[in-house]
């Protein structure tokens, strides 16, 4: 009978079970839902997080004439056609796309100025083309915070194919206009020029990615100081004055995880975060000054080192040619997981100059030594374990060769001046092993050092699975990836290493 009188079974359900498909629903096309009834007209007010996304109204044929641009037809269409039909009509829909956004903004906003009742919103995610027209998108972030409440904001200018970031700036004011009342806990800005965060103090994760024609690296630096609450603080893809080091001491600061990632500077030098747990640092230099202690970072357990080369070639003429041991653990460090990866056939870290090196990394219990280059000899890997007498956990990720990438050489080994030991270590993996002699080397060093051994693996392939930026997983057992020789031969060579008993020793080649 409800069918027969035109009703929509639909609208008739509970606003809970409406409110759940509204959520899943992109946001423009929840709010496009007020349209169809009154039963709906008030059911988006009602959404606690709305997303506003330039990539939802470009088109498909958009991204069809940038694939074709890119290059998938050939050099002489690519150079006589190409930019003559496509490029006007890649500009066209980034123009409409962009328009488009502005429009449903400011009608959003000056839709709910006319209702009574307040919205209320715990998250606001805006991606947006960093132009000249973004007056209505510092309109809506500052009625987000100042009367919505919003307490996750992410804010990313999206560049325009072709052209050079985006830089879209903040009002004189910041983002909002009384930052000391908002609700604000969770902050992401991209693509666009830093403004001032020293009132925003209920703010604990700060994310800030490819922050392009930013001031200079004092006002990161002020970042550390200026946000009382800031607990997690991500650095990525940020341009900073390339002559200078970004110094961070702040003593006062509450950050627990601070993450640099490939950000153009030439170094981040670290002098005080006491409470600082974890600390990720990937395709950028950070370093430990050298006029501070240990007890500048009593809390420091987790490290994610890694260097990207070309980066480093970029930075050639300041970086030094190589850099010690001692120069990233030049004090004992209470470090207790620790992840090592490199991204090209250079070692950047070398042997201290003093012999025997100190064991810097009395507390180190799980390391990765992941990346590393085929052609590379047992001799750095030894020498982390050589500094690290408590460790239990080991693990080698050796990349496959690339035909494509320069494999640097054949290093020579470099046997330890002073016998390895280590009385601790339990578990021993070893990804990516290609048979050579130097890994069959580090193979029997490590068993004939390490008498508390327990587990043994060796893999010939699979790959290294991240959990996160201070965690992994090894690879698991893979079929036929050794023959009855292969693993007799490996055998025997594991077990004529091992200088007493073997009973409680498991070997597992994969």
């Amino acid at each position: 009978p409800r069918e027969a009188c035109g009703d929509a079974r639909l609208s008739a359900l509970p606003a809970d079970l409406l409110l759940l498909v509204l959520r899943r629903l992109a946001t423009r096309a929840a709010l496009a839902t007020g349209m169809l009834s009154r039963r709906w007209a008030n059911l988006p007010h009602e959404l606690d997080a709305l997303d506003f996304r330039v990539s939802d109204i470009l088109p498909p044929r958009y991204h069809r004439c940038i694939l074709r641009h890119r290059g998938v037809m050939n050099w002489i269409a690519y150079r006589h056609a190409i930019p003559n039909s496509l490029m006007p009509a890649i500009r066209r829909h980034e123009r409409r796309a962009a328009r488009a956004l502005v429009r449903s903004v400011e009608s959003f906003i000056d839709a709910d100025d006319g209702r009574p009742s307040r919205r209320k919103v715990s998250r606001l995610r805006l991606e947006f083309f960093g132009t000249h027209n973004t007056a209505g998108i510092n309109r809506l972030i500052s009625k987000a915070i100042d009367d919505w409440g919003v307490e996750e904001l992410e804010a990313v200018g999206k560049p325009m194919y072709w052209r050079q970031p985006p830089t879209h700036e903040f009002p004189s004011h910041g983002l909002c206009k009384d930052p000391r009342a908002s609700r604000l806990r969770t902050l992401t800005l991209g693509g666009c020029v830093l403004p001032p965060l020293h009132e925003y103090g209920g703010v604990t994760t700060l994310v800030l990615h490819g922050m392009a024609a930013s001031p200079p690296a004092a006002a990161y630096a002020g970042v550390f100081t200026s946000c009382p609450q800031l607990q997690v603080l991500h650095l990525e893809s940020c341009f900073l004055d390339r002559r200078k080091s970004l110094v961070v001491d702040a003593p006062m600061s509450e950050i627990r995880e601070l993450v640099v990632d490939a950000c153009d500077i030439i170094s981040v030098k670290l002098r005080s975060l006491p409470r600082l747990q974890n600390l990720a640092s990937m395709g950028t230099q950070v370093l430990f000054d050298r006029r501070t202690s240990s007890s500048s970072f009593p809390c420091l357990r987790q490290w994610h080192l890694a260097y990207l080369y070309g980066l480093a070639r970029k930075f050639s003429r300041w970086l030094e040619p190589d850099l010690t041991l001692d120069r990233f653990f030049h004090y004992t460090l209470d470090i207790t997981d620790l992840i090592v990866r490199f991204t090209g056939p250079e070692r950047w870290i070398v042997p201290s100059s003093c012999s025997p090196s100190p064991p810097l990394l009395r507390s180190l219990r799980r390391l990765l030594v992941a990346d590393m280059p085929s052609s590379w000899d047992a001799s750095w890997p030894s020498i982390l374990l050589d500094a690290a007498p408590s460790l239990k956990t080991l693990h080698i990720h050796i990349a496959p060769r690339d035909a494509k990438k320069p494999t640097g050489g054949e290093f020579s080994w470099h046997h330890p001046t002073v016998p390895l030991h280590n009385y601790r270590l339990e578990e021993f993996a070893m990804a990516g092993f290609g048979g050579t002699m130097s890994q069959v080397y580090f193979v029997k060093l490590v068993v004939g050092a390490c008498t508390a051994l327990r587990h043994v693996s060796i893999f010939k392939g699979g790959d290294l699975k991240y959990k996160g930026n201070w965690d992994w997983e090894m690879p698991r057992l893979q079929e036929n990836s050794w023959n009855d020789k292969e693993k007799e031969t490996m055998e025997k060579q594991i077990m004529d290493a091992v200088s007493c008993s073997t009973d409680h020793l498991q070997i597992v080649l994969g």
